[in-house]
């Protein structure tokens, strides 16, 4: 009999969707039957797109950012407490998981989802309840609650989420650095952030640049400093932004965005898992574009210790000096990668790629 999974990807970006659709495919192919959750109707359009029709479990809960991808801790806390405690909130989404879980074999939760916090801890649901998420962002949501006051309680609610992250029936920690891992410590599995194999686009120019901004950059300015700063070093470039969809150049979502980015000569994005991960896997340098968020600043900086071919710029209002940031990096970078070619955008990348995305699908199913 084919396994039966129930898959909830949180919609508060685009990282967990994407990974979300490379799995279930993928998981599908393998013959398993996989039932697709989210929290957003913007992530469910992001998911058909991809061929996958997910249900709207509730839009209750979701990390809050501004214009400028930078995180709003206290709209953020403020809305978690409301999903917590609130009547017809969480209690009405465990109602509705239950429900579904009696038929499922197993229940991911990408990446922490309160409900599936809870349900993850006690007897009954926790043998199936298997948690994902990024190294740095389980690093950045039990750092969040030392920040809370009082300190005693931010400590104890912190305490709490380690717990029942523990109790579930495993844990996979994804991160973009990590090799194909198959060891078991003893329920938590280290596995690399998997990467769509790229397809072969020769309309993609030469000296293009591949962009992607999540959809909580909006601000008007910082695009179109960031188209200037790229043809200012001489650059085009391919555009993709959920919070620009309709402006001048760029496109909402692209399905094939991964693929144009595997063989560009420079990729733009926030420090995202999925973004460095492309980077990694098909040694394209990257601008990363880096604001305040907890988990990204770290994957900045793990990019950095780990040598990858990247420059960070910094957007603080002022158009002209990102402008400049934006053309002065993609000149270094343009002209360090024209230093030391790589191959890896070919066959070499697609197959670390797939290796990938196997050793996801062996160790979900062996759950």
């Amino acid at each position: 009999m084919s396994s039966r999974i129930l898959y909830l990807a949180t919609a508060d970006a685009r990282g967990h969707l994407m990974r979300a659709q490379l799995l279930v495919h993928a998981l599908h192919e393998a013959g398993a039957q996989v039932q697709v959750l989210t929290t957003s109707e913007q992530g469910q359009d992001f998911l058909r797109r991809f061929g996958i029709e997910a249900t709207l479990l509730s839009q209750h809960y979701a990390v809050q950012f501004d214009s400028e991808q930078n995180m709003l801790r206290q709209a953020t806390n403020r809305n978690v407490a409301h999903y917590l405690f609130r009547p017809g909130r969480m209690l009405h989404d465990i109602l509705r998981l239950r429900r579904w879980l009696r038929s499922a074999d197993l229940l991911i939760n990408d990446s922490f989802h309160p409900a599936l916090l809870y349900m993850g801890m006690l007897p009954g649901w926790r043998r199936k309840v298997v948690h994902v998420y990024g190294a740095s962002l389980k690093v950045a949501l039990i750092n969040n609650f030392d920040g809370m006051w009082p300190r005693q309680f931010g400590r104890l609610f912190g305490w709490i989420v380690g717990r029942q992250i523990g109790a579930a029936r495993a844990c996979i920690e994804h991160d973009f650095a990590y090799e194909i891992d198959d060891a078991k410590a003893p329920d938590l599995y280290r596995l690399p952030t998997p990467v769509a194999p790229a397809a072969a686009l020769p309309e993609l120019p030469a000296d293009g640049a591949a962009v992607y901004l999540n959809p909580h950059f909006s601000e008007p300015a910082l695009a179109d400093a960031l188209s200037a700063g790229l043809a200012d070093a001489g650059l085009g470039a391919h555009l993709v932004g959920e919070g620009y969809a309709g402006r001048s150049g760029w496109l909402g979502v692209d399905p094939l965005w991964a693929s144009r980015a595997a063989q560009a000569r420079l990729m733009v994005s926030a420090p995202g898992m999925a973004a460095l991960s492309i980077a990694r896997v098909y040694q394209r340098p990257i601008i990363l574009v880096l604001s305040d968020q907890p988990e990204q600043a770290t994957n900045a900086a793990r990019a950095a210790q780990l040598q990858l071919l990247h420059r960070v710029v910094t957007w603080r209002g002022d158009a002209a000096d990102f402008r400049r940031q934006v053309a002065q990096a993609a000149a270094q970078l343009t002209d360090a990668a024209a230093a030391e070619p790589s191959a890896a955008a070919g066959a070499t990348g697609r197959q670390r790629a797939q290796a990938r995305i196997d050793a996801w699908v062996s160790r979900l199913l062996s759950l």
